[in-house]
């Protein structure tokens, strides 16, 4: 039965991501993965669910929890993608690959984002592989934990949402609301919210492997795909710097006793 989940997941994302690629090079614009990330997770979390029968009480709110947390994800990225060019990332890889940006793309953007997804997703493909779960106190700590994660993510994309918005901030550094404990707490709640899925789908059975999701997760946010990317783009603006200085990059602290030097 596990191994039989497991490869039918293996072919849904990857089937998933395929139908992502053609789209991206139809439209010459391969930051439309991005919106498909988040719904990937939701398609993937029902599939298993459902060809697995394993409709117990820990596998439901894990499900749930990717629910909600993907459809919020995928909603926020259409509403912000849509009706605009390729991301700059994407944009310079295209320049960068030139003659080889379609199987570049098909490889280093499509299929490993598929990669990333399923190992990402493997504490719930896990738990829906098994015959059985138990919902425990360990479970429930988890589910504790990831809604404070998803507290900091949709709450640090409403409120970078909601600062962009107006023109007088363009070029500027949002230092407000939860920007002020934390350099990016969006992204501190996407890798807490799946500590709490992992820790959730341990506690009901799936094993240590679980843990592997979280920590991959966290590893790209702080070192590959995430923070590097954003902290290099913004190191230039105005009032960066003394932002830089005195306000965590990741896990949101008081911001340290020092004036900011604009």
């Amino acid at each position: 039965m596990r191994i039989y989940i497991i490869g039918q997941a293996v072919g849904l994302v990857t089937l998933y991501f395929f139908i992502f690629f053609i789209a991206g090079t139809i439209k010459k614009n391969n930051s439309i993965v991005d919106i498909g990330w988040g719904l990937g997770f939701v398609i993937t979390a029902w599939f298993t669910l459902f060809i697995s029968r394993s409709f117990f009480v820990s596998n439901i709110i894990i499900t749930l929890a990717v629910t909600i947390w993907g459809m919020r994800l995928f909603i926020h990225i259409m509403r912000r993608n849509l009706g605009k060019g390729e991301d700059f990332r994407y944009a310079a890889w295209r320049k960068e690959w030139g003659k080889w940006v379609i199987p570049r793309a098909f490889l280093q953007v499509y299929m490993l984002q598929g990669l990333f997804m399923l190992t990402v997703a493997s504490p719930f493909i896990l738990l829906n592989s098994m015959e059985s779960s138990e919902f425990t106190w360990i479970t429930a700590l988890g589910a504790v934990i990831w809604m404070i994660g998803f507290f900091f993510e949709s709450v640090g994309d409403y409120q970078l949402e909601q600062f962009k918005k107006n023109p007088a901030n363009k070029g500027t550094i949002l230092r407000t609301g939860l920007w002020k404990y934390s350099r990016h707490p969006n992204y501190f709640g996407e890798s807490t919210m799946w500590w709490g899925i992992g820790l959730a789908a341990f506690g009901s059975g799936a094993g240590a492997a679980a843990f592997i999701s979280p920590f991959v997760i966290t590893f790209l946010l702080l070192f590959v795909s995430g923070v590097p990317m954003l902290e290099k783009s913004f190191e230039k603006r105005p009032g960066y710097q003394s932002y830089k200085e005195v306000t965590s990059v990741f896990i949101p602290l008081p911001p340290k006793k020092r004036k900011y030097e604009i």
